[in-house]
């Protein structure tokens, strides 16, 4: 394995073997003392006073980290009695262990510090002068006690020429049943040591990344500005004084770091300083003005702080490149994703921070890498893979400079295994702190140490979200190589262009290399599936849209968040987010639909059949096609065919009544189905069926009717000539009546008016039978369902 020759680092001469077994003799008197000192003592209580750890010390703080060589070194922490009987003449004391040489010495003294393994005379050293000890007369069971020490580095008798040392401070004292002096509790440190530069100082860029989970919702206001919506305001407490991103921009201002960011928070951050709602139950409620005023102050801050630095954007929403490739190749159109994601990560870092960010860096989770992984990495356009010594190893004696070509014109950029995971612990307690920031410290002296002459350059990628404690780890273990003695920073653009070492290793791990555990949090096939069904269903409704872009800006970049880094470890989380985008796009497609129609009547051979398209949207569609089916084409068709189709275009907020032409050929009931579909064929929506009742149609019987209303009218006609003739005979008897009168006894007979004479004319007061044939027509409905109008 890498490093091979640090094991030589510890080898004991003899001259020490013959020490180390004098002092383990030495350390057993106290326990012979013990089981001598009288039969009425009990063996376990032997035991307990011996024990190196009756009492617990805890390290603090250490100033400064790496001191130099006129520098008073400040060890300040607390130990606590856990025995039962109080300790006497106690004192509390620095010792200087054995000097570490290579790297894999300080990773078995690490074993050491946190197994807590008991005192070792050999390699725990010999205190210090008593003159810097801290005396303590007594210490009760179960009490604490602060300390601090304070040496001049020139007291500690250190190798000239540098090196990492093991730091211990011990606690010496008395108890009742041993009261002799004796080491109740040790804890240890690191101690680099290097008082002059190096010739050749390791280049070191340290990634210090800006991500986050997933915050915003697909959904958007119907308003202009499309006002987003936030799952809750989790963000806020993020982005607050003493927040975790807040400490991270705080931090990085200071440090010689390369900002690594995901855009998505960029973006997110973004839309809760421009305004934002947040979701509650089934509505929405405005965000506060307080938390716009703390997204719009993170921004700004993180603006300054990378004004002439080097920024990293990866791909926007930081997707999953190991589970694109491992699984979501399964899936057609599932690595389309990848390139839009990065073009929009340069577009979002540019007009949020107002700077160029590289995007030719991809990252995959915890460096691991496989062939698979750098083909989907290159798939989005980096030329370089951020990979992991853990991933990547070599089988040298010192640690190769970070890049090296791995064929196909891709950098791999191996960054340093045991320094990235550095600082993934709870560093919430002072003490794990301070370890962690010593061991990185003497790490990276042990690293320059094993060919001072020669420079390299060293990567550090941290885990993707440090907590703020972890962070502020991470600052101080950087501030405390402001010195340069042995470091000296450099940006990840210029790493990845360092030259390669001749021997480093370029083999790309096989599959079945990759770590189990990071391959059982991948996403299944079928989160792929579900995500291709989403954008299919999301192409179509764009395709209809006067202004997609109010669409697919906002559902794109939520499909981006499904396939985000974030969600590992959190199935759940990532399954819940899928369906909200999936219901929000879904409730969306379905504002433009049919208007269901009651069944329709059809009293003719042809008429126009009204079909009502509603578009609820706020902007109009445009390119959708309606096709009317009849289901029996013989009885009812749609111009002599089974089929119609008609354009359809709806403005926002309005309605559409498309009418289809129909002609008849038999009565009887006809089943009809209205479908919407896009420009190239796809159905839109669900179908719509209703019914034709179809009466009084066949030319057979037109012809029936024909005849009928022929024989009425000649039989009117007949009716009326009739009586035209009987009124006529009526009236000529009528005046040869009144002649004969006059005649017979009239006095004035022919001297009075002429008389009309037969057949002269109808009588002027004879009414003619103005009655209808037919009644009027009813304006009454003609019954259930629709009347068509012919």
């Amino acid at each position: 394995m890498a490093e091979a020759a640090d094991t030589q680092g510890m080898r004991t001469p003899p001259a020490r073997r013959w020490l180390r077994r004098t002092a383990s003799v030495i350390a057993g008197l106290p326990l012979v003392a013990g089981l001598l000192w009288g039969p009425g003592t009990p063996a376990a209580t032997a035991q307990e006073a011996v024990g190196s750890s009756t009492v617990d010390v805890s390290l603090n703080t250490m100033t400064p980290a790496s001191p130099g060589e006129k520098d008073t070194i400040r060890i300040s922490g607390t130990v606590i009695n856990r025995g039962k009987q109080a300790i006497t003449d106690a004192h509390v004391d620095l010792r200087v262990g054995q000097q570490l040489t290579g790297r894999a010495a300080i990773d078995r003294a690490t074993e050491r510090v946190t197994e807590g393994r008991v005192f070792d005379p050999i390699l725990d050293g010999s205190r210090i002068d008593d003159k810097y000890a801290l005396e303590i007369p007594r210490l009760a069971a179960g009490v604490s006690q602060d300390f601090s020490l304070s040496v001049p580095a020139g007291e500690l008798d250190l190798d000239e020429n540098g090196g990492v040392y093991q730091l211990g401070v011990s606690l010496t004292g008395r108890t009742a049943a041993l009261p002799f002096d004796q080491v109740l509790g040790i804890e240890r440190t690191f101690l680099p040591w290097q008082p002059e530069a190096t010739e050749k100082r390791t280049q070191l860029t340290y990634l210090w990344p800006l991500i986050s989970t997933t915050h915003l919702t697909s959904e958007t206001g119907s308003d202009e500005q499309q006002t987003p919506v936030f799952e809750d305001e989790s963000l806020v407490a993020e982005l607050s004084p003493g927040g975790r991103l807040q400490q991270m921009v705080s931090l990085g201002t200071q440090l010689p770091v390369t900002w690594v960011v995901d855009p998505d928070l960029l973006a997110t951050v973004d839309a809760m300083a421009e305004g934002y709602v947040v979701r509650q139950g089934d509505t929405t409620v405005p965000g506060s003005e307080k938390n716009q005023k703390i997204a719009q102050s993170w921004l700004n801050d993180l603006g300054k702080a990378v004004q002439g630095r080097k920024v990293v954007a990866l791909p926007f929403a930081d997707p999953d490149l190991a589970s694109l490739a491992h699984r979501g190749k399964a899936v057609p159109g599932s690595l389309s994703h990848l390139q839009p994601a990065t073009e929009v990560a340069r577009a979002t870092v540019e007009s949020t921070l107002l700077t160029t960010p590289s995007v030719d860096f991809a990252w995959p989770v915890d460096g691991a890498v496989d062939a698979a992984i750098v083909d989907v990495a290159t798939s989005a356009g980096a030329d370089n893979v951020i990979a992991r010594s853990d991933s990547i190893g070599d089988d040298l004696p010192y640690t190769p400079t970070a890049a090296r070509p791995i064929g196909g014109g891709t950098t791999a950029v191996v960054a340093d295994s045991r320094l990235s995971k550095a600082f993934q612990g709870d560093m919430t307690r002072a003490d794990d702190s301070a370890l962690a920031v010593q061991t990185f410290l003497a790490q990276t002296l042990a690293l320059t140490l094993q060919d001072p002459e020669k420079q390299r350059s060293i990567v550090v990628a941290p885990q993707r979200m440090p907590t703020a404690a972890q962070a502020q780890s991470m600052a101080r273990a950087l501030q405390a190589l402001d010195g340069k003695r042995w470091t000296q920073p450099l940006d990840l653009p210029a790493a990845a262009e360092a030259k390669p070492d001749a021997d480093a290793n370029t083999r790309v791990p096989r599959a079945s290399e990759y770590p189990a555990k990071l391959r059982k949090q991948e996403m299944p096939v079928e989160t792929f599936r579900e995500i291709s069904g989403t954008q299919k269903n999301l192409d179509m409704f764009e395709g209809i849209l006067t202004q997609a872009d109010r669409v697919s800006t906002p559902f794109g970049r939520a499909i981006d968040r499904q396939l985000s880094t974030s969600w590992r470890g959190n199935p759940q989380g990532a399954q819940q987010y899928r369906g909200g985008v999936q219901t929000n796009l879904k409730n969306l497609t379905e504002e433009v639909q049919l208007i269901q129609k009651s069944d329709v009547t059809l009293s003719g051979r042809s008429a126009m059949i009204p079909v009502t398209v509603q578009n609820q949207l706020v902007q109009g569609v445009d390119d959708l096609v309606l096709r009317l089916t009849s289901q029996s084409p013989t009885r009812l068709g749609l111009d002599d065919k089974a089929m119609a189709e008609q354009p359809v275009r709806v403005g926002g907020g309005h309605s559409q009544t498309v009418k289809f032409p129909a002609v008849a050929n038999a009565n009887g009931q006809v089943q009809m189905t209205a479908q919407l579909f896009t420009k190239d064929g796809t159905p839109y929506g669900d179908s719509m069926a209703f019914t034709v009742k179809v009466s009084e149609i066949t030319p057979q019987v037109m012809l029936v009717i024909a005849g009928g209303v022929l024989l009425l009218v000649l039989a009117g006609i007949r009716m009326y000539t009739q009586r035209r003739r009987a009124a006529a005979l009526d009236a000529a008897g009528s005046g040869e009546r009144t002649a004969e009168e006059a005649a017979e006894g009239t006095p004035d007979a022919g001297t009075g008016d002429p008389v009309t004479q037969a057949g002269d004319g109808p009588d002027p007061g004879q009414a003619s039978d103005l009655s209808p044939d037919t009644r009027p027509e009813s304006a009454d409905p003609s019954g259930a369902g629709e009347k068509v109008d012919r």
